[in-house]
């Protein structure tokens, strides 16, 4: 099927639409990958097949090793238990129940050549997010993840998409990708791209390529033309392309929407609705999201036929790996305190011989990350700035000397607040502090992951209190053992600008009554522990923090 954009399908009578219909037609055996390495389907479709128009896509039958099928209901259970894995499938409509988690590459029968790459790569075991989504994914069901940045859900979808596309009959020229990844940033769909070239070094055919924004489209352009097998984009961008003729949907039988409630948040609705909409009738789809707001259960309820949902401990839930500090700073003395900070901890560094601990510095505009970045140099500290504003090759540059650490402080806007992983963050200071609690649990989930602990200082002034009413009261519930729960999405964050609203004009309102000496003030009970101000500057929680 040609992609018509909107403007245009007025226009097009349905008498002139082409159907692309398929007209290759593989025999079981070549389809069927089993673990049997040597057997046909280790081997790539030829493209002698027979080639009328679009070929249609092949969903090979998949199973596990003998030992994973020969597993009871009881000790699936006990494996999804101790992987802290949780699956649900609709009963009314479910074709069968979710495949068994998979504790071993092994025991996924997977192609020969992806095998040789988990090997190269010294990945031993699946973590909890592969060793259940990947059988399901494998065997062409729709999925619903939810896992954070850092769980393995890259690899969790981008494996059995290479085996996917090692299925089908190969590429040409003129054809549209097999596969399509839809990231909400730059950083993120380079990260993707990244892990799927890791999985498929050994297949020198498998072509991928990246299709992002800040970059030369002509050269995008061209690579899409070629032909490719998978694409990684961000929404905005594949548009364009799509708009341009300058690649197809009619072959994308294997689409991932991985951070979906980012991409949300970023207004890419439209986009992925656009894209979604377009696509052939027979696909399998993969959304996987940090968070479960609304706008996500309906985006998949939507799209997604059936799917499996696997979730991977509890998202977004607090964690003893992060200790909090809350301070009171006017804005005029931010930079000066975090200045003061970051050149302590680097003396401390020095003094004790440990290298300096790697800090996220999250601000709220662009310009003020280049002025705090600016500032940081200037104080003998190695420091680099992450933003929208900066080219594609400095955003690049920024990341990698922050991974490689060369760069030791990275200033970011909420760009980095999701979907970067960057192992051995320390420290996160937000000298600013979002809006909301879901962006403030995001932020500080950057440090304190994989068993390590971490650190998030947090400067705020007089306009922050909503916000940090409830961070207080969230580390209090904490540290009593009380379970935190709080609403994600677009709906809940307009919801919390009202209670914010709504909690200032209290304050305001107490304020006057005070100053004519009336006492006789109401105040909603759920706005109550809002009011009160602390008198100390600086407040924390040791061994309390929260999680992304």
């Amino acid at each position: 099927m040609s992609y018509v954009p909107p403007h245009l399908r007025n226009s097009v009578s349905s008498s002139a639409t082409t159907t692309r219909t398929s007209s290759v037609a593989l025999d079981a055996d070549r389809s069927k990958l089993s673990c049997s390495s040597n057997s046909p389907a280790a081997t790539r479709p030829s493209s002698r097949s027979l080639r009328l128009a679009v070929p249609g896509p092949v969903f090979p039958q998949w199973s596990p090793s003998e030992r994973v099928l020969r597993m009871t209901p009881e000790q699936i259970e006990d494996v999804r238990e101790r992987l802290n894995v949780d699956v649900t499938v609709a009963l009314d409509s479910s074709p069968a129940p979710a495949p068994a988690p998979v504790e071993s590459f092994t025991d996924m029968c997977l192609h020969p050549s992806l095998m040789k790459d988990i090997v190269f790569h010294e990945y031993t075991a699946p973590t909890s997010i592969q060793a259940q989504a990947m059988p399901v994914a494998l065997g062409g069901r729709d999925l619903l993840g939810c896992a954070e940045t850092g769980s393995g859900k890259t690899a969790a979808f981008t494996i059995p998409m290479i085996q996917h596309c090692l299925a089908q009959p190969p590429v040409q020229r003129g054809d549209g990708p097999l596969a399509l990844v839809l990231a909400p940033t730059r950083e993120l769909a380079q990260q993707i791209e990244k892990e799927v070239k890791a999985f498929s070094r050994s297949q020198e055919s498998l072509k991928t390529a990246i299709v992002v924004g800040g970059t030369n489209i002509a050269e995008q352009r061209s690579e899409l033309k070629a032909g490719v097998d998978i694409v990684v984009a961000t929404p905005g961008r594949f548009i364009d392309h799509l708009q341009q003729g300058n690649t197809f949907l009619s072959r994308v039988s294997y689409v991932v929407l991985d951070e979906a409630d980012r991409m949300l948040d970023m207004g890419f609705e439209p986009q992925i609705r656009e894209v979604m909409r377009n696509l052939p009738d027979k696909h399998q789809t993969l959304l996987f999201s940090a968070t479960m707001p609304v706008e996500i259960e309906a985006l998949a309820q939507e799209y997604l036929t059936n799917p499996v949902q696997v979730k991977v401990g509890k998202v977004s839930s607090p964690t003893a790996n992060v200790s909090q500090l809350l301070e009171k700073v006017s804005d005029g003395e931010k930079i000066d305190r975090l200045l003061a900070l970051l050149v302590e901890e680097a003396s401390q560094s020095e003094r004790s011989g440990h290298p300096f601990p790697l800090t996220i510095v999250f601000v709220e505009r662009k310009m003020r990350c280049d002025e705090v970045a600016e500032a940081l140099i200037a104080q003998g500290l190695h420091a680099a700035a992450l933003h929208g504003g900066r080219s594609q090759s400095e955003r690049e540059a920024a990341l990698r000397d922050f991974r490689n650490g060369s760069t030791k402080i990275l200033v970011a806007t909420d760009v980095a607040s999701r979907g970067l992983d960057v192992t051995g963050v320390a420290h996160v200071v937000n000298l600013d502090l979002p809006k909301t609690m879901e962006d403030y649990v995001h932020r500080i989930g950057r440090t304190g992951r994989a068993g390590s602990m971490g650190q998030a200082t947090s400067f705020y002034t007089d306009r922050d209190m909503f916000l940090v009413a409830h961070i207080k009261k969230a580390i209090a519930d904490v540290g009593s053992g009380n379970p935190v729960a709080y609403a994600t999405g677009k709906v809940a964050r307009r919801k919390e600008r009202e209670e914010a609203a709504a909690q200032k004009e209290a304050r305001t309102t107490l304020s006057k009554l005070s100053l004519t000496g009336s006492t006789a003030i109401g105040i909603e009970d759920k706005y109550r522990f809002m009011i009160a101000a602390s008198s100390d500057k600086r407040e924390g929680a040791a061994d309390s923090a929260w999680d992304d």
